[in-house]
């Protein structure tokens, strides 16, 4: 099992600076993959990342939620969504998001669709293992 990065994922990359085996990449590109991913392959469910997250994202792959309550404020990126996101990395970098929803307090979502993107990602020679 692996832990999987949902639609909540802002792209902060907290998370991969703690990685300790660097399995965790940013989406490219971006507009077809908005998220950071984990290799599935090379987690070893050590949960480092999960803390890390400012956006509480990551989730063992057995615990996303089918029903996520959001406090508010959140936002989901997904492709084919129409809002705008700006906000600054874990480095102080620039993150711009065009394809993202800002959710409503108590509004619930489903995240257990964000489980077959990341295995995609690294199955379709998009992640990083294709770069190599």
């Amino acid at each position: 099992m692996t832990h999987i990065i949902t639609s909540l994922c802002l792209r902060d990359a907290g998370c991969v600076d703690v990685c300790p085996v660097e399995c965790i990449v940013p989406g490219k590109p971006q507009e077809e993959w908005p998220w950071f991913y984990i290799d599935p392959d090379t987690c070893i469910d050590c949960g480092a990342c999960i803390p890390e997250c400012p956006f509480e994202a990551i989730f063992p792959e057995d615990e996303v939620p089918t029903a996520y309550t959001a406090k508010g404020g959140e936002y989901i990126s997904n492709i084919g969504l129409k809002g705008h996101y700006e906000g600054t990395n874990h480095h102080g970098e620039q993150v711009v998001l065009d394809s993202v929803r800002q959710l409503a307090a108590g509004e619930v979502v489903d995240l257990s669709p964000d489980i077959k993107p990341n295995y995609d990602y690294f199955t379709q020679g998009t992640g990083y293992k294709a770069l190599e």
